[in-house]
């Protein structure tokens, strides 16, 4: 009778706990929706029904955000364990997994996803109609800890113990620019010439002209990266509508007629490619097929011919570097 009493005590909607967590790491109703994907009045709501179901209040105003209120402080912490657990009990069942049909979810940067996974997804779809893919396309990791995604093809090897990484192949970037773009620098393009040129930087941190002092020995000032963007879809574009340089991955860069390699001289710069999944979920048939299919498909993948015309880039030196 006492242990169905305390069953009784611990009943509250799961809803209402997850939209608590959300907010508190959030910090506002607002932020916590576009996280859930979901409307703030809902978030709102959910909240405050978890107020009354557990007869305390969570949060506080706090200008324009909220913060927890000492009850919200001490239980924050246990319902952020419950979650932990509540994704372990989902990884490991996904990990069960027998049935090739269902869902399967896949991340990848925007150009792996848009460029490289597409014809793959399609063959595999025709094998295996009974799968539905999803593909993030995000330049930012995907926590797979949380089942944000089953499989994720990364530039760099994972630290996680809880992550099983295999590597599938390196990599060749080199930088593109349109033939009209490289005349603005000269008749010749040198690595003089490259110091006047403008490129489409990731960021304002520096990580980039960092990157490209190391791995190509170019040193550039700020003058040099008038054109910021996350996006490498938007880099792509600056750079076919000659505004820029910008690197590129070979696959992309070389089959685009458009665009060239912007000096000859330059090595490589080798990104590595790593398939990863959860170890709770790696058991998982639906995951195992998906994984060695993509695996094989993107081990075939890579660059096929040289660059075109004096703008080539040699492949002698390779150069090797961690893309964030």
């Amino acid at each position: 009778m006492h242990f169905c009493m305390e069953w009784r005590r611990g009943s509250f909607d799961w809803n209402h706990v997850r939209s608590f967590l959300v907010t508190a790491d959030e910090g506002s109703f607002s932020a916590a929706a576009k996280a859930l994907a979901i409307a703030q009045p809902t978030v709102g709501r959910q909240v405050a029904a978890l107020e009354e179901e557990l007869g305390v209040t969570l949060f506080e105003r706090v200008g324009r955000g909220l913060a927890l209120t000492p009850v919200g402080l001490e239980l924050v912490e246990h319902v952020r364990a419950m979650f932990a657990g509540a994704l372990r009990v989902s990884r490991v069942a996904a990990g069960q997994a027998v049935s090739l049909d269902g869902p399967i979810c896949i991340a990848a940067s925007e150009l792996v996803a848009s460029y490289l996974l597409p014809p793959l997804v399609a063959k595999l779809r025709a094998l295996h109609p009974g799968l539905s893919v999803e593909i993030v396309a995000s330049n930012a990791a995907q926590d797979l800890r949380r089942r944000e995604a089953d499989i994720a093809i990364r530039n760099f090897r994972p630290d996680d113990p809880e992550l099983v990484a295999r590597k599938i192949r390196d990599s060749e970037a080199y930088l593109y620019a349109t033939p009209a773009y490289l005349r603005t620098l000269g008749k010749r393009v040198t690595r003089e010439a490259l110091t006047r040129a403008a490129f489409v930087d990731f960021d304002h941190s520096g990580t980039f002209r960092k990157g490209l002092a190391a791995a190509l020995g170019l040193t550039l000032g700020d003058a040099s990266f008038p054109l910021v963007s996350q996006s490498q879809h938007v880099q792509w574009a600056l750079v076919r509508e000659s505004a820029a340089i910008a690197i590129m991955m070979a696959e992309v860069g070389d089959a685009e007629p458009a665009v060239v390699r912007a000096l000859a001289e330059l090595p490589p710069i080798v990104v590595p490619m790593w398939l990863v999944t959860h170890r709770d979920v790696k058991t998982s048939r639906r995951v195992r097929v998906v994984a060695d299919f993509l695996a094989e498909g993107l081990r075939g993948s890579g660059p096929r011919k040289t660059a075109r015309g004096p703008a080539a880039g040699s492949r002698s030196k390779r150069t090797r570097t961690r893309s964030t």
